[in-house]
């Protein structure tokens, strides 16, 4: 306890690099800077999950564009917001995403709520989507923890990896206790004329309404840092703001890596990548009905093709026939 709160004492020094650095060096993705909706952040955060950012950022413009709110998802046909997702991975998001849309639109008129406890109450919304819109769209002072906070965190204040699995009590203390204070309320507040829809005609200017409080900032360059200096198996400690201050470092970055609780599951040969492909055909068939002896070169085990198709019927992913055909879902 007593080395934390060391630590801890050294917040402002670290918090002013960290903050300097992300001014000069953040991703300047479409969903940030207060260029899109709160509805804008959730999409992005949903696609981001276990997706890179680079691979995201296409398919968020595309998405926005054609569904820019809840209620034009929510009227959309499930084989179009399918065939959407493309190759993100795990389209069951997408179908739960429809559903979040469905929800907001009817219970909430439209608007995504500004309200931990309904956020989470949504389809598919767990703690740390909903802590990110909260931060990252509203602007509110809450810990947001994931995989890259809790690393940098653990590392650079405690001095050790951060295990795997769920975050830990310590790990969530820890966050709450670096978070920054956002002195003025209304700081935190970038609503326009009350209105929490920005003008975002155009993704790539920022806009001029955006005021991004010190916690939301913390919180977005924490984990920025996380997702590309501060990585899992070799940061790049050279180049790292935070260099100065990191306990990790200073300790020789003791079981470097072993954090993980499990090795990076493979692709290929998967019936992950079966059930993609099988989606990819479906979304290339254009809404014309598949046979399943055109899936077959697919896969050359019968009893594993079938097991796939059933999943992808169980997660509501395509529709079968009477006469056995598989398309996507109208």
């Amino acid at each position: 306890m007593e080395n934390t709160e060391t630590a801890l004492a050294e917040t402002e020094p670290i918090r002013l690099r960290l903050f300097d650095w992300w001014s000069r060096y953040a991703r300047d993705l479409p969903w940030r800077f207060g260029r899109t909706t709160p509805w804008g952040v959730l999409v992005s955060e949903v696609m981001s999950q276990q997706t890179q950012m680079s691979r995201v950022v296409p398919y968020w413009t595309a998405w926005m564009r054609v569904w820019p709110d809840a209620a034009s998802l929510a009227a959309a046909p499930k084989a179009e917001v399918i065939t959407a997702w493309g190759r993100l991975g795990y389209p069951r998001r997408a179908l739960r995403l429809q559903e979040c849309a469905r929800q907001v639109a009817s219970q909430y008129a439209d608007r995504l709520p500004r309200d931990y406890d309904q956020l989470v109450a949504l389809p598919g919304i767990g703690d740390y989507t909903a802590s990110a819109v909260m931060s990252f769209a509203y602007g509110e002072r809450i810990a947001v923890i994931d995989t890259n906070i809790r690393r940098v965190l653990s590392r650079v204040f405690l001095g050790r990896e951060s295990k795997g699995g769920a975050a830990s009590r310590e790990e969530r203390q820890l966050a709450w206790q670096v978070l920054p204070e956002d002195e003025d309320p209304e700081a935190s507040d970038h609503r326009v004329n009350g209105d929490d829809r920005l003008e975002t005609a155009d993704p790539q200017i920022r806009s001029a309404a955006w005021r991004e409080p010190p916690s939301a900032r913390w919180n977005q360059a924490v984990m920025e840092l996380g997702a590309t200096v501060c990585v899992a198996r070799k940061p790049a400690c050279d180049i790292c703001p935070l260099a100065g201050h990191c306990r990790f470092l200073k300790a020789g970055l003791p079981g470097l890596g072993s954090g993980r609780t499990r090795p990076r599951q493979r692709f290929a040969g998967t019936d992950r990548q079966i059930r993609g492909s099988i989606l990819q055909t479906l979304r290339q068939a254009s809404g014309a009905p598949v046979s399943r002896k055109d899936l077959k070169p697919l896969c050359d085990d019968e009893i594993r093709l079938d097991r796939c198709i059933a999943s992808l019927d169980e997660d509501g992913l395509l529709e079968i026939g009477q006469d056995g055909s598989l398309s996507l879902p109208q």
